[in-house]
Parts: C-alpha cells; sequence; structure tokens
C-alpha cells in the first residue's frame, strides 16, 4: 500500500487542504475561504471536515502518513501551538496541533506557512536539485525559510526567515516592528500600493492616477498593469523594490553561500519589473555572487529564480511534513 499525507495551507482568506502521494503526486485538492472572522472553532472545523474527507477518499488505497498544516505565524515546534500571528484572532497560545490530533485521531505537524512554501520548492519546485536553499516570500508582508539539508531550519527560537526586517535602508522608513529602513517597506504588496498612493499625491504619473480611479481596489498587481505598459513612475516603483531585493540577498549570498535563492509570494508575479535592478545590485554587492557566475555552468555558483510552483508551494509543503518527521510510536501505523 502506497502513503500520502494531508496538506493545509491557512491564509487569512483562503483555506486549502490537498491529499498528496509520497511521490509528490496531488490526489485531491479542496478550497474554501478561510472564515478567519468567524473565529477559531470555525476555522478548525472546516479543516477537520475537508481532511476526513481527503481520509475516506483515499485512506482505503494509500496509507495515511499524517497531516501538515502551514499557518501564518511564529510557531512554537515543541509545543504545537501559535506563539504569534497578528493574523489570527484567538490562536496565540491555543494547542492547535493536539486540539486537531483528538479530533481527527491523526498525526499532525504545525509550521509555519512560509517554511511550508520553501519544503515545497526544495521537494518538487525549483530546489529539486539542492540540499539547502533560501527563500523569500512577497506579500502583504515579506517572509521566508529556510531548508537546510532537505528539511525547514527554525533557528533557536523558530523564527528564523524573518527576511522582511532585514535593514536594507539605514535610517529608512519606520516599520511597525520598531526599526526602519525594512526590506518589508520597499518590496511588500503593502510597499508598492503605498509608492504608487505617494506618487500619485505629487501628480506624478496621469497613468497612476487613473488606474487608482478605475480600480477601487488598486493593488500592487494594479501597479504592475501600469509598469508593463510601459509607465516610467510605476516601473522606478519596482526598481526601488529589486534594489531593496538585491541588498537582502547580496547580505544573505554574502554570509550563507546556499546555492539557490526563490523568490516566492503572489509579488514573485513583478518579477520582469523588478529582478533587473535586483541583478544590478547584486552585481555591485556581493563578491560571493560573482565569484559564482562563471561556475553555474557547472551547476554551482548562485541561482535566484521565481518561484516554479507558485501558490501552490505552501500547500504541497505542508503536506510533505509528515513524511520527513518521525512521528512518536502511537501515530507511526495510522492505516485507514
Amino acid at each position: 500500500m502506497s502513503s500520502f499525507a494531508i496538506g493545509v495551507d491557512l491564509g487569512g482568506t483562503n483555506l486549502r487542504v490537498a491529499a498528496v502521494d509520497e511521490r509528490g503526486t496531488v490526489l485531491e485538492v479542496l478550497e474554501t475561504l478561510s472564515g478567519i472572522d468567524r473565529g477559531r472553532e470555525y476555522v478548525l472545523d472546516q479543516i477537520a471536515d475537508r481532511i476526513r474527507r481527503l481520509m475516506w477518499n483515499h485512506g482505503a488505497r494509500h496509507r495515511l502518513l499524517g497531516v501538515g498544516l502551514g499557518v501564518p505565524g511564529i510557531i512554537d515546534l515543541d509545543a504545537g501551538v501559535v506563539h504569534a500571528a497578528s493574523n489570527l484572532p484567538g490562536w496565540v497560545a491555543f494547542p492547535v496541533q493536539n486540539h486537531l490530533e483528538r479530533m481527527l485521531g491523526v498525526a499532525v505537524v504545525l509550521e509555519n506557512d512560509a517554511n511550508c512554501a520553501a519544503l515545497g520548492e526544495k521537494w518538487l519546485g525549483a530546489g529539486r536539485d539542492v540540499d539547502d536553499l533560501c527563500m523569500l516570500t512577497l506579500g502583504t508582508g515579506v517572509g521566508g525559510g529556510f531548508v537546510v539539508n532537505g528539511s525547514p531550519w527554525h533557528g533557536v527560537l523558530g523564527m528564523a526567515g524573518e527576511f522582511g526586517h532585514m535593514t536594507v535602508i539605514a535610517d529608512g522608513i519606520s516599520c511597525p516592528c520598531g526599526s526602519c529602513g525594512c526590506l518589508e517597506q520597499y518590496a511588500s504588496a503593502t510597499a508598492i500600493r503605498r509608492m504608487a498612493s505617494e506618487a500619485i499625491e505629487r501628480r506624478e504619473s496621469a497613468a497612476l492616477t487613473r488606474m487608482a480611479e478605475i480600480d477601487p481596489e488598486f493593488t500592487a498587481r494594479s501597479v504592475f498593469e501600469v509598469a508593463c505598459q510601459g509607465d516610467g513612475v510605476a516601473q522606478s516603483i519596482f526598481d526601488t523594490m529589486g534594489s531593496a531585493l538585491g541588498i537582502a540577498l547580496a547580505n544573505l549570498i554574502n554570509a550563507l553561500n546556499l546555492p539557490l535563492y526563490v523568490i516566492g509570494g503572489g509579488g514573485a508575479a513583478a518579477w520582469p519589473a523588478f529582478s533587473p535592478a535586483l541583478f544590478s545590485e547584486l552585481e555591485r554587492r556581493s563578491i560571493v555572487f560573482r565569484a559564482g557566475e562563471p561556475l553555474q555552468s557547472r551547476r554551482k555558483g548562485t541561482i535566484i529564480t521565481p518561484t516554479l510552483l507558485n501558490d501552490s508551494a505552501g500547500l504541497l509543503g505542508a503536506a510533505r511534513l509528515p513524511m520527513l518527521r518521525k512521528l512518536p510510536p502511537q501515530w507511526q501505523s495510522v492505516a485507514l
């Protein structure tokens, strides 16, 4: 009997749950609105209901290894609780892992969503040929994670990968974290929208002004569309984004010399607009990146690439978690 695991990707808007076999084949995906605003118990019931459906649909032909749950926040891995998560009211200090295990009767592995994305990219995406990688996730904020020797690397507090709060501009824009000049203030979707709104207030771009008038939401994607139409002000915003990412990556590459750095999250869709400035900054600031360029033809050097899995990375990485973890004895023989 072949094995499978269930991955759960809990976001602020959407909840996705997938059954994935040990070869990486997606057997089934269930998706719904996460309903975070309806309270913790509602969300947990939605998660449990979809896990049970996948267990029923695929358990007769596969042995279930367990459930991996990716959530946005800082995770206490030993306790199986969310230590901090601004987007999950009522979840902090709640024993999520134990609660779901009691509800379902199967092993649950809890992990940060960005670490799940990095693990998914390692398993089935851009990182299939390497053991170590770093992934930056560009969304409302900027996060990320490391995979070292094929598994997520957490650091001593479980907070490794807080790339959004690396300083890229000394004494730059203030950040809610208490510092200033953080990467998140220049490379997140929130930052793109802020810079565009400031340009509109200064009357620098008629194209951005028109876009803001016809698009009530006026997102970072809207700004990207204007840049693609040739607007110089919109493109300069993505130049700022790329430069900030280049500074952050130069420091990461110089310090760690990993073979692969992946740019993921929704912001990765703007790769054509920000990547030229990113690589220009890397050429100026990273001796390790420059030194590795002649070796890339021999599969050495440093590779920087957008995600290959797009928004599936976190879901696939969550499903991968139970396949990697050595589970306690009571969970090692779960079969349905």
